[in-house]
């Protein structure tokens, strides 16, 4: 049988600004333009798929047509836009929903194979929403119906970031099953998000027969590829990613990167003022604050069936981002990136005599423990990330 390729794949990556200037996510840094992400995702990061979650924006399409016709983009067979670097863009729309009868709003990921589909899914949406420009827009819409639309164009349908407290379809602490929601069938995968991983995750038993991702949610080029996976597939393209999701003809997810949750924002229950994990606490007894943060690890305590047979499912990497390693700075990174070429060479491939040759002995070492889970971590909670001692 033939061996398939694997790939670096983080699908969920904002745009901040259009290339005249135009807001997309408002939150996110400037430096986030289309072209920008696909040099950063490349050169940098050495990731092979992207998706950009803000695709159904206007100009954005508009900026995309213009890269097909100078000839520095073309679109693929498959599905998915192929940029002179080697990197495959997969168009992408982060929305934001509010069922009748839950307590939301939720975050959904919608992807779809060509920018005439996107175009269709744009055109549809912006009679739904209130500024079609912008990303992550309430849609008001009931979810089975834009569940509904995304498969008439041939789409995927992704809970984003479902066990975040704030606006994902878990993590509200009142939905306890996804069909309360959502069409289960129409689902093609969960994103994992901040504060969780597979083995966390994988006593839901409604879940067990659909896929996990872990995306970065970048709001800037450095948080591209925080989080990310390694996927088995012919050819990067959107009807691969499908089959993969699906794991169907051989294709399928080899592994989940990402951080370990204990350094996530929301991983303890905590006060939202002071950050002390409060545990089953209803007043914050350091400072009395009534303002508490439920945290994913609880949360997914509640939502695991004991008796549930977890499947067997990819490994999940737990890795930190070189940015945490204590005393490694912005210009001991570019030296790295200059040595070894990309982020992904540094962390999974250097070993630490090569590393020795760059850096100084205490970061080094503390690069090759974060492969093996061996530092030692304080957790985060309620918006403040965990940190490495």
């Amino acid at each position: 049988m033939k061996q398939l390729p694997e790939y670096f794949v983080d699908l969920h990556i904002h745009i901040g600004r259009t290339n005249s200037g135009k807001p997309v996510k408002i939150t996110a840094s400037k430096s986030l333009t289309l072209m920008n992400i696909v040099d950063y995702s490349q050169r940098i990061k050495g990731l092979n798929i992207i998706g950009i979650i803000d695709s159904h924006s206007p100009e954005v399409i508009e900026e995309l047509k213009e890269c097909l016709q100078r000839s520095e983009a073309e679109e693929v067979s498959g599905g998915g836009i192929l940029f002179r670097n080697g990197i495959t863009l997969l168009l992408g729309s982060e929305l934001e929903i509010y069922p009748e009868n839950c307590a939301g709003p939720f975050h959904i990921l919608t992807y779809f194979p060509t920018i005439k589909a996107m175009q269709s899914f744009s055109d549809w949406l912006s009679e739904r929403v209130t500024n079609i420009n912008l990303s992550t827009q309430r849609v008001y819409e009931k979810s089975d119906v834009i569940q509904l639309k995304v498969k008439e164009l041939n789409g995927l349908f992704i809970p984003a970031h479902a066990f975040t407290p704030h606006k994902g379809v878990y993590g509200k602490g009142v939905q306890e099953s996804l069909t309360e929601v959502f069409r289960l069938s129409d689902i093609d995968g969960i994103e994992l998000g901040l504060s969780s991983d597979t083995n966390l995750v994988n006593g839901i038993s409604e879940l067990a027969h659909i896929s996990f991702i872990s995306n970065s949610d970048a709001h800037s080029l450095e948080k591209i590829g925080r989080e990310y996976q390694l996927i088995k597939m012919e050819q990067p393209s959107f009807e691969e990613f499908a089959l993969a999701l699906h794991k169907k003809k051989g294709r399928h997810i080899i592994k989940n990167f990402g951080l370990n949750p204990r350094l996530g924002k929301y991983y303890h229950t905590s006060c939202e003022i002071c950050f002390t994990h409060v545990g089953e606490h209803t007043v914050c007894p350091h400072c009395l604050s009534k303002k508490i943060t439920k945290g994913v690890f609880e949360r997914l305590q509640e939502l695991s069936d004991p008796n549930h047979k977890k499947v067997e499912r990819p490994p999940y990497v737990h890795q930190i981002p070189l940015e945490f390693i204590p005393k490694l700075g912005p210009k001991t990174l570019t030296k790295l990136r200059d040595h070894f070429g990309n982020e992904m060479n540094i962390i999974h491939q250097a070993s630490f005599s090569q590393l020795k040759e760059v850096v100084n002995e205490p970061i080094a070492k503390a690069i090759v423990l974060s492969r093996t889970g061996e530092l030692s971590i304080i957790a985060g909670g309620a918006g403040k990330y965990g940190k490495v001692e």
